[in-house]
């Protein structure tokens, strides 16, 4: 059985550089590498009434979650 401990680390191939923007709300604006225009993310459904987002006081936009489920299944 061989000692996983002592493998080199491998070089680091890439460091993401992404920066979010509060737009005000639920509202986020992602500003991605590869992207001229930012990622908008908020809320909707049953996550706003969990946060307690009246509704009709911000836009329905998907959220972070969803991204997340998209990017894995994609």
């Amino acid at each position: 059985m061989t000692d996983d401990r002592t493998k080199p680390v491998a070089d680091i191939a890439y460091v993401s550089e992404v920066r979010v923007e509060r737009l005000g709300g639920p509202l986020r604006a992602a500003h991605l590498p590869g992207d001229e225009e930012p990622t908008v993310y908020g809320m909707h459904g049953a996550i706003a009434e969990h946060y307690g987002i009246e509704p009709g006081t911000a836009p329905s936009r998907a959220s972070t979650i969803d991204h997340l489920v998209g990017a894995a299944l994609g």
